[in-house]
């Protein structure tokens, strides 16, 4: 739907009531989803998966019909918080971020994290969507004196950051909202030796990662891929997400067996439990119940070594 809120709202409210489709599943971006957030509630209508890790998607209380997938950003940004202050407790921040829910929402997990060592954050700078470039918020970064740099930006913008900050000569380290962590999409147009070093936190097997070469989860996904998208890269860790994401739905409908109306589809994705699913980092599993709307909690810390992401440490969860 273009990520345009009022396009979204307009295509929605086509499916809802002239197509009157079953649910709304695995729809993408904060800003799109939260234009139908209300509308689909107030028609009891399932709004299934989200491609979106905003908190606010994992609030049964007030929003029974919409349940996320992702890791929350806030979760996510928790963990970067903490691991940089086992590290360096004297790290000196720059934060870029996107300047509406998508990106305040990884900022506020990041303060979370940091606690009462918030003001170890020496500037934020913000950007719009639209913007053509984020250049004079990296060099304002770099001016403040930091020489730690989080990215929580959309991929075209993050590869604009990393790129910038190598060109202008600031060598912080660098933590990247796992989002924009594609090899292929962000760090290749970046350019690879410019990424080394750069910390991010995933959950999905990397594609471009050779020790999955002999995976049988990895060679079901590119038998799958050769088969039903044979013009996709496979490469491109957005591919391994739309496969993962898919197989939590097509779980769903088979818990539903003979009963597939609306409020059975919710019920049962209100209630999964243990589910492995192939292209997950082994050890990750998903899980929700009536009161808890996220279905992955569990991140795993990586470093990017100029090739692949290689794993820092254990699975760390909220």
């Amino acid at each position: 739907m273009g990520f345009s809120p009022p396009k979204t709202v307009e295509q929605t409210r086509k499916l809802v009531e002239q197509e009157q489709v079953l649910a709304i599943f695995s729809s993408v971006g904060t800003a799109p989803n939260s234009a139908i957030h209300r509308y689909l509630n107030g028609r009891a209508v399932p709004h299934l998966f989200l491609s979106t890790g905003a908190t606010k998607w994992a609030d049964p209380k007030n929003f029974p019909w919409t349940i996320g997938w992702l890791p929350s950003y806030q979760t996510e940004s928790r963990i970067y918080a903490r691991y940089l202050l086992s590290i360096r407790s004297n790290a000196k921040i720059g934060v870029l971020y996107q300047n509406d829910d998508y990106g305040k929402d990884y900022l506020k997990g990041l303060k979370d994290g940091l606690g009462d060592k918030a003001n170890l954050i020496l500037m934020e700078a913000s950007y719009e969507a639209t913007d053509s470039t984020v250049d004079s918020q990296l060099v304002a970064l770099q001016a403040s004196g930091a020489d730690t740099l989080f990215i929580f930006a959309g991929p075209k913008q993050a590869a604009q950051a990393i790129r910038k900050a190598y060109d202008i000569g600031w060598r912080a380290s660098v933590f990247l909202n796992n989002v924009s962590a594609s090899v292929a999409t962000v760090l290749g147009p970046a350019r690879l030796e410019r990424s080394v070093g750069i910390m991010t936190a995933l959950y999905m097997k990397d594609p471009t990662d050779p020790q999955w070469t002999k995976d049988k989860g990895f060679q079901d996904w590119l038998a799958f891929m050769k088969k039903w998208y044979p013009e996709g890269s496979t490469e491109e860790l957005y591919n391994v997400w739309g496969y993962s994401i898919a197989q939590t739905m097509v779980q769903v409908i088979k818990q539903c067996g003979e009963d597939l109306t609306r409020e059975n589809l919710m019920r049962q994705a209100a209630n999964l439990h243990d589910l492995e699913l192939p292209m997950l980092l082994p050890g990750i599993r998903l899980n929700t119940s009536p009161t808890d709307f996220f279905a992955i909690k569990q991140l795993q810390l990586m470093r990017f070594d100029g090739k692949t992401w290689v794993r820092s440490g254990e699975l760390v969860s909220r």
